[in-house]
């Protein structure tokens, strides 16, 4: 059971903490606060100090941040394990309808045949360091509010910088632990070349698709492997076929026998973001607006580029990471707004706050530094909820429009150059830039499609039309439009008659020479100058709006641990933090009750539905039929566990978290959360929040029995 805990040493303000290890509780624990966490009282085999130690080496010199993701080195050899969906966008860039490794899988059984994973970067935490008196300290006579939001980021560069300036192999990043109030300086070693070792087929790492996403039960096998490499002298260096394999501090040591039901477990990564300390209001806007309008332009946004790759093999590759980021999302938040309804979260939030304003009422000392708090968070809410569909839409604009994101590149350019006033001068900035500004595009170009970004325009500006009031864009406004659909085909034809949208006709007709790029002009770059000049103008309230919360935040925050006498754990941002539980089911329904693990028996159920998102490898019935399950088979159920559930606070960011057991021994590899569980994101109990989690067992087995390869488990020593 997880237990109360402190933040990071350096944030306490004094107070004696508040321990109630009978009680379960949320917990994604700073790295500094395992001493106190109740780890062994909870079951923990090993020293917290194996753990983390600063300055020895411990289990979280093991961890990594794969992108957006997690992973931990298994090896000596740098070979690092993470999820199938975190290498996902990297086996696309290097899939072809010839060779098409999305599909089929990928296995390199020598070094030699590992390939590069485009667009993947490994970071390794090296240290952290409290840094909130110096951050707090430049605001600390600031009252106006983008002054203050905009002298906070410069001192944080600042900070960043200096630590970078004092160590050039690492780069530095200052995170916000608690909005307003608390600042820590996270140092990172980042490694560039990265590389795909085996990625099972894609009817294993994906069986259930977006059917079973968020879902359980489930049968997935979401695992990938990878390899990190650096240049001959040990140092991080760009793609090379002369690099060698990383060679971490620590690898994790492999547990082929797996966990059982109520087993301790434990997780280290690298969680995304939760909004857990916000008032009611906040969560009132995820509700009403934020989660609703993403949703589903995302499912429109879906519909259009599954049907462009109906009938063309590459189409629909070039275009499968932007539908499942996508999917994974809509999914994401649809489960979340049907938690907080389920929950009532708005109202227990509201009631919270009415007892917190009660209370800094009935304080004099309080009530003289607080007694307008709630009232202020309030104003402040509102005035986001009356233009909240306009900051939405221009949030959107570019992921939703690539061919703006295209339009963006060009005019930056064309800015660029025609800030010189020499000829001479334009030439160089044009030539300077030309290469990087091809290379963006070809990024862009790499998941674009005409037809796909014409309906998603025509379906954003549709949407625009009918805003009205404080939502209202102008830039849209002015055209004149009659209705909703005369906006949509306005912008879709100029799409098309747009040279913006073939990365061939730009080469030769837009930068040909800086003279044919300043004299380019079309109708999508005078419409997207104009929402930029809009945007400009609405940021600046934004980051006005910033300042006032970043302080009525650290206020919020401040008031409310006195109010509950006790610590709160920061929200996770990216930086690495530890959670703890047990391997356990749970009852989501009345009358229903979930077990903590499935089994290859289910898998095969599952593909008797005939359903396409249920197709497996016919091995693997193959192996089943003849109880070919090796040393992996649990002996409880005579059966492979293929996926695990678990009551560990988890959330995005998560994927591909090692999950350890009591020993400190991997035994599995979290990828995702149950259904009701996707609103741990703004609140975590333990009645409801389940985390997902590939059994180490059915890894093993795969990579045995159906893959062949045997030069992963001889590597990790199994």
């Amino acid at each position: 059971m997880k237990v109360k805990s402190l933040v990071l040493a350096g944030l306490l303000l004094g107070a004696a903490p508040i321990f109630t290890a009978s009680i379960p509780d949320e917990g994604m624990f700073p790295l500094s606060e395992l001493s106190r966490a109740g780890l062994k009282k909870a079951g923990l085999k090993i020293s917290e100090k194996d753990i983390y130690n600063p300055g020895q080496i411990g289990l979280v010199d093991a961890l990594v941040q794969v992108s957006g993701c997690t992973g931990s080195f298994v090896s000596p050899n740098g070979l690092i394990i993470t999820n199938h969906h975190c290498a996902f966008s990297a086996v696309q860039l290097a899939s072809t309808p010839e060779h098409n490794y999305l599909e089929n899988g990928f296995i390199a059984s020598t070094l030699e045949q590992e390939i590069e994973a485009k667009g993947l970067t490994i970071r390794i935490t090296d240290s952290y360091e409290d840094v909130s008196v110096r951050v707090l300290n430049a605001v600390a006579n600031i009252t106006d509010p983008i002054e203050r939001i905009n002298t906070i980021k410069k001192v944080c560069n600042e900070i960043a910088k200096e630590a970078e300036a004092k160590d050039p192999s690492i780069k530095a990043e200052v995170s916000e632990m608690f909005i307003g109030k608390s600042y820590v300086l996270f140092r990172y070693k980042t490694i560039e070349d990265v590389r795909l070792v085996y990625v099972p087929r894609q009817d294993i790492g994906e069986f259930g698709g977006e059917t079973d996403n968020w879902v359980w039960p489930r049968h997935t096998g979401d695992f990938s492997f990878l390899r990190a490499y650096v240049g001959p002298d040990g140092k991080p260096a760009k793609y090379s076929k002369n690099n060698v394999p990383y060679k971490p501090k620590k690898h994790l040591k492999v547990n082929p026998k797996g966990v059982e039901e109520n087993d301790f477990v434990f997780i280290l990564g690298y969680p995304g973001r939760t909004f857990r300390h916000r008032p009611a209001q906040f969560i009132e806007y995820q509700q009403q607006f934020l989660l609703p309008y993403v949703s589903e332009l995302y499912d429109f946004q879906n519909q259009q580029m599954l049907q462009a790759g109906k009938e063309d093999k590459a189409i629909e590759l070039a275009l499968a990471t932007r539908v499942k980021r996508n999917a994974n999302v809509l999914k994401n938040y649809r489960g979340k707004l049907k938690g907080l309804r389920n929950i009532d979260l708005i109202g227990s939030k509201k009631k919270e706050d009415t007892e917190l304003a009660t209370f800094i009422q009935s304080k004099p000392e309080l009530k003289s530094k607080y007694g307008t708090l709630m009232e202020e968070i309030d104003k402040h809410y509102q005035l986001v909820f009356s233009d909240a569909m306009r900051e939405l839409w221009f949030n959107n604009m570019y992921t939703g429009i690539r061919t703006f994101q295209i339009a963006r590149v060009i005019q930056d350019l064309q800015q660029a150059v025609a800030n010189q006033s020499k000829d001479a001068d334009k030439k160089r900035i044009f030539e300077s830039n030309k290469e990087n500004v091809l290379k963006q595009l070809s990024n862009i170009f790499e998941s674009y499609h005409l037809t796909v970004d014409k309906n998603i325009a025509g379906h954003m500006f549709a949407q625009a039309y009918t805003f009205q009031d404080k939502n209202t864009i102008e830039a849209i406004k002015t055209k004149g439009f009659t209705n909703a659909e005369a906006a949509s085909t306005y912008i879709q034809q100029a799409i098309q008659l747009s040279k913006l949208t073939s990365l061939e006709n730009i080469k030769s007709s837009v930068l040909k020479d800086y003279n044919t790029l300043a004299s380019y002009s079309d109708e999508v770059l005078k419409i997207h100058k104009d929402l930029v000049n809009e945007l400009a103008v609405f940021r600046k309230e934004l980051t006005r709006r910033e300042g006032i919360l970043n302080r009525l935040m650290g206020d919020y925050v401040a008031v409310k641990e006195i109010y509950q006498a006790k610590n709160f754990i920061p929200d996770a941002n990216s930086t690495l933090r530890l959670t703890f539980g047990n391997i356990k089911g749970y009852s989501p329904a009345d009358a229903t009750y979930m077990a903590p693990f499935t089994s290859i028996k289910g898998l095969i159920e599952k593909g008797n539905s005939g359903l396409p998102e249920f197709r497996y490898p016919q091995a693997i019935k193959e192996a089943w039929e003849k109880k070919d399950f090796g040393p992996y088979v649990s002996k409880k159920t005579n059966e492979v566990p293929v996926n695990m559930l678990y009551n560990m606070d988890t959330t995005g960011g998560n994927s591909g978290s090692p999950i350890m057991n009591a020993y400190g021994e991997l035994v599995g590899v979290n990828f995702d959360r149950s259904y009701d569980a996707t609103i741990n994101d703004f609140a975590w109990n333990e009645s409801y929040s389940r985390s997902i989690g590939v059994d180490i067992r059915y890894i093993l087995w795969i990579a045995d029995k159906i893959d062949k390869a045997h030069f992963i488990l001889k590597e990790m020593g199994i």
